[in-house]
């Protein structure tokens, strides 16, 4: 069957056209992958896919049901108040329809009439075919594989981190039996057995996947072909990512060498026709036949695909601070019921990196949140050092806000000129227009580089970053490591990119929920992993 067919499609992001006739179709069993830089458009293509937002261009017809995991957790609609189990179950109607089913019981029981009996068999019959017997057993495997155990689907949404928000809404697509699978990011949040078993599924998924991803092993494993948003258009490529990247290379060379002997015949001939002009009339005519041939070439020339370009970023130097810089002592959380983490007290030093390690629901990102004033303690206390001024990376950009422009967000932050703001958006590969940009409209690589931006603007001295490689492409994610390496400010760190945290080699780390502090050594790369 076909699950999705689009034809010539235009995608538009902040007025601009990014993606240009486009034209695929999925059945299923097709697994497709979908790369390229950020900012070239490959989220609000998967949007565009899957309905939610219309093309600039061109039409997409869907067969089937669809699942769609945004990037942004905050665009999944759960009821905070909903547990975690309903949640998942909810993707196939089933909590409503057990709601139904057990009223239809209780009236089957108190009036044994016909009505009672047919409504009742109706919706058994419903029930069962939707597997509702087995669902809650379903459910459960699926969140264990992702790394989300049974106690913690029984709490509210509400109190799960971000990181568990979004496996629980991957958990719901995954559980939803959907045709069509659209999954931006899938991995992000994912420790490494997590990640194992979800490429396992999906290889293994009937119907027709789309992906948007930088976890190279994820598309090595899952995929069989490529589409590469470039400069010139879409690509196509047939087989794994890395069949794709050997692919493209070869691409590559073909291409420059055609370009290459393409400039130099338009070279050649033009050359020769300035040497016939001023001559003869004959020698004239003759310069402008060779005029037209070069015109000719100039218009069919040939440029292989763009390469990618080397990424720098810098972070200026912090103003300076006192010795200490943050003192945190006793600290408490819990969200209505057993406490996440208690009593952790930790310090940090002047120039000082700390990594907070801890598995999904340890309270990492909660401790952050307490350090920011974002949220408060049940108990304890911390304190900033003297000239400490304190800047908050939070891994679902909150501080990003729809509706308020690229060029404001910074503005927000910093008293500059706006040369200045743009030249330092420039320097985080935020160029020319996308200053004037809803931020909205960002993707998440690009809106990961603004709210790193905002952090430079502000001339913080001590970074609090929670996850901040998430949605990077791959010479970003590397780009962003070297100019942490050098910059000389404090640093307390969430992260389970083991090269990332290689790169910037914290001297301590603190383990949560326990709050137990230790040395830092290799050792711990392999528990980055699972974090």
């Amino acid at each position: 069957m076909i699950a999705l067919e689009a034809r010539e499609l235009s995608v538009e992001v902040g007025g601009r056209i990014v993606v240009e006739g486009l034209s695929i179709d999925l059945r299923d069993g097709d697994k497709v992958g979908v790369v390229g830089r950020n900012g070239a458009g490959k989220t609000t293509t998967l949007r565009v896919l899957a309905g939610e937002i219309p093309p600039a261009a061109g039409s997409v017809i869907r067969r089937g049901a669809v699942g769609f995991l945004r990037q942004d957790p905050r665009q999944h609609r759960a009821e905070d108040d909903d547990r975690g189990l309903e949640h998942i179950l909810g993707a196939r109607g089933l909590v409503d329809l057990n709601r139904r089913l057990e009223k239809a019981r209780i009236a089957l029981e108190e009036s044994h009439g016909e009505r009672e009996v047919h409504r009742f068999a109706r919706l058994e019959e419903e029930y069962r075919q939707l597997g509702g017997y087995q669902a809650e057993s379903q459910a459960k495997a699926i969140a264990a594989g992702l790394g989300l155990p049974e106690d913690r689907l029984s709490l509210p949404v509400r109190a799960l981190s971000g990181g568990e928000r979004r496996r629980l809404e991957l958990g719901r697509i995954l559980f939803g039996g959907s045709d069509l699978l659209l999954l931006d990011e899938p991995t992000n949040h994912l420790d490494i057995d997590a990640k194992n078993w979800l490429m396992k599924f999906l290889t293994t998924h009937k119907g027709a996947l789309v992906v948007v991803s930088h976890d190279l092993s994820l598309l090595d494993a899952s995929i069989t072909r490529i589409l590469h948003l470039d400069r010139d258009g879409v690509v196509e490529y047939r087989g794994t990512y890395r069949e794709y990247r050997d692919a493209r290379r070869l691409d590559e060379v073909r291409l420059g060498k055609l370009a290459d002997r393409q400039q130099h015949e338009i070279q050649r001939l033009r050359t020769l026709a300035d040497s016939m002009r001023g001559q003869t009339a004959k020698r004239a005519r003759k310069a402008k036949t060779l005029d037209t041939r070069v015109s000719k070439l100039e218009a069919k020339r040939v440029e292989g695909p763009a390469k990618e370009k080397r990424v720098r970023f810098r972070f200026p130097d912090p103003p300076h601070s006192g010795r200490t810089v943050l003192v945190a002592d006793g600290l408490t959380k819990s969200y209505g019921g057993p406490a996440i983490f208690e009593d952790v007290s930790f310090d940090l030093g002047r120039g000082e990196r700390l990594l907070v390690l801890g598995l999904n629901g340890a309270g990492k990102t909660s401790l952050l949140r307490i350090l920011m004033a974002e949220t408060e303690a049940d108990r304890g206390t911390f304190a900033f050092g003297h000239g400490v001024v304190p800047g908050y990376y939070a891994q679902e950009h909150e501080g990003v806000r729809d509706g308020v422009t690229v060029l404001d967000h910074m503005k927000g932050a910093s008293d500059a000129d706006d040369l200045a703001l743009r030249t330092l958006l420039g320097m985080f590969g935020l160029h020319g227009e996308v200053a004037f940009q809803d931020a909205g409209t960002l993707s998440g690589g690009e809106k990961t580089k603004l709210a790193l931006a905002i952090l430079v603007a502000g001339r913080k001295n001590l970074l609090l970053l929670d996850e901040p490689t998430n949605n990077l492409d791959p010479p970003s994610r590397t780009a962003i490591a070297e100019a942490l390496q050098g910059w000389p400010g404090a640093m307390l760190l969430v992260s389970h990119d083991q090269e990332f945290v290689e790169a910037l080699a914290p001297a301590r780390i603190l383990l949560m929920p326990d709050g137990a502090m230790d040395r830092w050594s290799d050792e711990y790369l392999d528990l980055v992993a699972l974090a």
